[in-house]
């Protein structure tokens, strides 16, 4: 028959058992340890928010407009301002209102304004100040889809700071561009002046210095004479009174003079200053002269021309026997016996014209800025384009 299990055999089933249990409970008490945080760790973890805060979305910074971007829009906006004295700069910052210097349009009521594109147009002196070397024009006819070039101010002016410069150096170069910094602020009497090594010649006078932004920070005004890279621009602040229809002051860029390092500019002309003036003073004399001995051949001229010229001159001159110059502008023939009278008068003006080319040239030798003399010869009427022919 089967045997029964004896009692050694139950207990090591048992104590078998006993050890699986024991270890069972040991493993588990092992991970509740690893995986449990302690309770003084729950206890300092802080709440959840009630009321979560809301982020609000980051606008995107807009870039900032480039360099071709800014002289785009401000091209159309300058002008070159014409009158019977001499030629600037000038821009709108009102569809029907320009900006310029006095000196530029001094002693003239209305002047032509030519556009980037060719066009020409008219407008009146409409305010001005002399001691702040400001004018306002008003175009006669204001185009509506005028470019203008919005006012800065010097209250953000940094030094340092990149400007661009638009006008027409000597009366001719119709909106060039030159770039430079901002070398400082300088006070002239009661003017507030930019000092800028942008390049500036005479005819820039008038055109505005803008930021990178596109604003006007001043009107281009003066070059300080003897010098490169020393070229100053009339702060804006002092255009905004003229434009509302009052005088400018001291008081216009006071709030901002505070902050920044403003020095007086030397008034005191350098040695070049002294004799370039001296330069004109006597270039000047010498044209006035010149002028005396071609005022008195254009009343012999005359008498010639009715008596003894069979014919017409074809051409305008300021001066008609300039006609002698220019081919074909004298297509009729000498009447007979006055060949030596038209020797005679071709003689005078030889000597007329070898006076004007040599005075030109010691005028050019003294530093005398080529519009002065462009100026002082239309003045005398002695500006003529064939004198080197």
């Amino acid at each position: 028959p089967p045997r029964s299990p004896s009692f050694a055999s139950w207990a090591g089933w048992i104590l078998a058992g006993v050890a699986v249990l024991a270890l069972a409970w040991v493993s588990q008490s092992s991970r509740r340890q690893v995986f449990s945080p302690p309770a003084q760790t729950l206890a300092q973890l802080p709440p959840p928010p009630v009321n979560p805060p809301v982020v609000a979305p980051v606008a995107p910074v807009a870039a900032a407009p480039s360099l071709e971007d800014i002289i785009r829009r401000s091209l159309p906006a300058v002008v070159l301002i014409e009158t019977a004295n001499g030629k600037g700069s000038g821009f709108f910052v009102q569809p029907a209102l320009l900006l310029t210097n006095e000196h530029v349009v001094a002693g003239s009521y209305s002047v032509t304004i030519r556009y980037s594109n060719g066009d020409s147009g008219s407008a009146t002196v409409a305010a001005y100040s002399k001691d702040f070397d400001l004018a306002v024009l008003k175009v006669a006819k204001p185009r509506a889809d005028q470019a203008i070039i919005p006012l800065g101010s010097i209250g953000k002016l940094n030094i340092g700071q990149e400007v661009i410069t638009i006008g027409s150096p000597l009366g001719l170069l119709q909106n060039s561009v030159t770039r430079g910094i901002i070398s400082g602020l300088r006070k002239v009497a009661a003017v507030t002046v930019i000092q800028t090594d942008a390049a500036m010649n005479p005819g820039n006078s008038g055109g505005p210095l803008l930021d990178r932004n596109g604003a006007a920070l001043g009107i281009n005004s003066f070059i300080h004479r003897g010098s490169q890279g020393l070229n100053f621009a009339i702060a804006s602040d002092h255009a905004r009174p003229l434009l509302e229809g009052h005088q400018p002051a001291e008081a216009d860029t006071a709030p901002f003079i505070q902050k920044a390092n403003v020095i007086p500019l030397d008034p005191r002309p350098s040695e070049t200053d002294v004799q370039r003036k001296e330069g004109s003073r006597l270039y000047e004399a010498k044209l006035a002269a010149i002028a005396q001995h071609a005022d008195w051949l254009d009343g012999y001229w005359a008498r010639f021309k009715e008596a003894g010229y069979e014919g017409r001159s074809v051409g305008t001159f300021d001066r008609e026997w300039y006609a002698l110059w220019e081919r074909d502008a004298l297509p009729g023939k000498v009447a007979s016996g006055y060949e030596n009278t038209y020797r005679d008068i071709r003689r005078h003006a030889e000597e007329i014209r070898t006076q004007v080319l040599l005075t030109e040239e010691a005028a050019r030798k003294a530093d005398v800025y080529p519009g002065t003399r462009r100026e002082l010869r239309h003045k005398y009427r002695l500006d003529f384009a064939g004198w080197d022919q």
